[in-house]
C-alpha cells in the first residue's frame, strides 16, 4: 500500500509542475478573466506543493545544509528575474518594488515562517531545538544586509530622498555579495555543523535519516523537476498580480499591499518545507530555511538590481519609512533573544507570529 502511494506521489509531482509551467506559457502577456485566473491560481498552489516534494528529495539526497539552500536560492534566483522585468516594464511607478518585495520578504521569513516553525515545533515537542551558534550567525547576516540596503540609504544625503548615489549602490552590491558568499561558505564548509538539525538525548535524527537516499538519476530529475516548478510559482505569481492589484486600487489599499501579497505567494514553498521540518522536530532546518531565503533575497536581489539601474527606466528608491524601520529594529532584538538560548516555546513563536501580524496590518492600513 505504502509503496502505492509514493506511487501515485510521485506521478502527480511530476505532471503538476509540468501542467503549471503550461498554464505560465499560455497565459504570459494576455489578460486573462477571472476563470483563466482561478485556473493558474490552483496551478500555482499545486506548483508549490510539487516545489517542496522535490526540494525534500534534493535535501535528502544531499544532506543539510545544501538542501535549504537549493530551495533558498533557486526561489531567489526566479524571484530576482521577476523583480526585474517588473520594474523594467513599470517605469516611476515601478521605483520602490525591490524595496517593498524585499522587506516583505525579510518579515515574512524571519516572522512569519520562523514563528509558525517555532509553533510547530513547540506543539509537538514542548520546546524547539536548535544550534545557537549558526542561527545566530544567520540571523546576524539578516540584520547587517537589512540594515545597510534598506535603512543607510533614509539617511544618506548624496541625493535627495532615500536613495543611494551610484557609488553608493555600487558599495552596497558588492558588500551585499561578498557577505553572501561568505555566509554560504560557512554554512557549507567550515561551519557546516552548526547548521545540522540538534538530536535530543535519548532520540534518533528522525526518520529521515533511516530511509536510503535517492539515486542519482531520481535527484537529478528532481532537481530539473523543482526548477520548472519553481518558475511556474514565480511565473504564475506573476500572471495572477493584475488581479491582485486590481483588487488592490478598487479597494483603496496601499501600492506596496501587491509586493506584500506577491512575496507570500512566491515564499510558500520555503514556508510549507519549514513547516513540515518543524513537524519532523528538526528546528534548525526550518531555521536555514528561513534566514537564508532572507539573506539569498538581499544578497542576490541588491546587487542584480544596482546592475540592472544602469538600463532601467526611473529611480530606483530603497530606503524604508520609519513604520518599516521600527519592525525591523523590533524584528532583530526579538529574534536575537529568540535564537541565543538555542531553544524556544509556544511564547517566542507566537511573538514573531505577532511581528508578522502587525506587518501585515499595517501594510493593508499604514
Amino acid at each position: 500500500m505504502r509503496s502505492g502511494t509514493a506511487s501515485q506521489a510521485a506521478q502527480w509531482t511530476t505532471w503538476v509542475p509540468v501542467v503549471a509551467a503550461v498554464a505560465l506559457v499560455l497565459g504570459w502577456g494576455r489578460v486573462l478573466p477571472v476563470s483563466a485566473v482561478t485556473v493558474v491560481g490552483l496551478c500555482l498552489v499545486g506548483a508549490v506543493l510539487a516545489a517542496v516534494h522535490h526540494a525534500e528529495v534534493v535535501a535528502h539526497r544531499v544532506g543539510e545544509p545544501f538542501g535549504s539552500l537549493v530551495l533558498a536560492v533557486a526561489v531567489t534566483v526566479i524571484e530576482v528575474g521577476l523583480i526585474v522585468t517588473l520594474m523594467a516594464g513599470g517605469g516611476d511607478k515601478a521605483s520602490t518594488y525591490a524595496r517593498d518585495t524585499v522587506f516583505a520578504a525579510v518579515m515574512i521569513t524571519c516572522n512569519g515562517i520562523v514563528g509558525l516553525s517555532l509553533l510547530v515545533a513547540a506543539l509537538r515537542n514542548r520546546t524547539a531545538v536548535f544550534n545557537a551558534e549558526g542561527s545566530g550567525g544567520a540571523l546576524a547576516t539578516v540584520c547587517t544586509l537589512a540594515t545597510m540596503t534598506l535603512v543607510l540609504p533614509t539617511f544618506t544625503t548624496g541625493r535627495p530622498g532615500p536613495q543611494f548615489t551610484g557609488a553608493q549602490l555600487a558599495f552596497a552590491a558588492v558588500a551585499s555579495l561578498c557577505l553572501y558568499g561568505l555566509f554560504v561558505a560557512v554554512q557549507t564548509g567550515r561551519h557546516r555543523d552548526y547548521f545540522l538539525p540538534v538530536v535530543r538525548d535519548g532520540q534518533d535524527s528522525g526518520p529521515d535519516s533511516h530511509a536510503p537516499p535517492p539515486g542519482v538519476r531520481q535527484t537529478w530529475w528532481s532537481v530539473a523537476l523543482l526548477f520548472v516548478a519553481l518558475v511556474a510559482v514565480v511565473g504564475d505569481a506573476k500572471l495572477v498580480s493584475p488581479a491582485i492589484e486590481g483588487g488592490v486600487e478598487s479597494a483603496g489599499l496601499p501600492k506596496s499591499v501587491v509586493g506584500v501579497v506577491i512575496a507570500l505567494m512566491v515564499l510558500m514553498p520555503e514556508t510549507l518545507a519549514a513547516v513540515r521540518a518543524a513537524r519532523r522536530d528538526r528546528m534548525q532546518t526550518s531555521l536555514n530555511l528561513a534566514y537564508g531565503s532572507a539573506i539569498a533575497s538581499i544578497g542576490l536581489t541588491i546587487p542584480a538590481i544596482a546592475l540592472a539601474s544602469v538600463w532601467l527606466p526611473g529611480s530606483l528608491i530603497l530606503g524604508e519609512d520609519a513604520t518599516h524601520m521600527v519592525l525591523l529594529a523590533l524584528t532583530a532584538v526579538v529574534s536575537a533573544l529568540t535564537v541565543v538560548p538555542g531553544r524556544a516555546t509556544l511564547l517566542q513563536g507566537g511573538v514573531h507570529l505577532l511581528i508578522f501580524a502587525a506587518f501585515v496590518f499595517l501594510s493593508f492600513s499604514p
